[in-house]
């Protein structure tokens, strides 16, 4: 749950120096790319299903 909140934080681009260094002591590479490939496709899919709304 860490990894995806900051992963959703980093998509925003919106960092907190003291997080950031917290986070980098605290987590694995492995646990931020899985944060990172299921945050897109979250995002991917809320935009498909946004067009899929807004075209119908």
């Amino acid at each position: 749950m860490q990894a995806m909140k900051a992963v959703s934080w980093a998509f925003f681009g919106v960092r907190k120096h003291t997080d950031h260094d917290y986070d980098a002591a605290t987590l694995t590479m492995g646990q931020v790319i899985i944060a990172g490939i299921v945050g897109a496709a979250l995002f991917v899919a809320g935009v498909i299903l946004l067009v899929k709304f807004a075209t119908s």
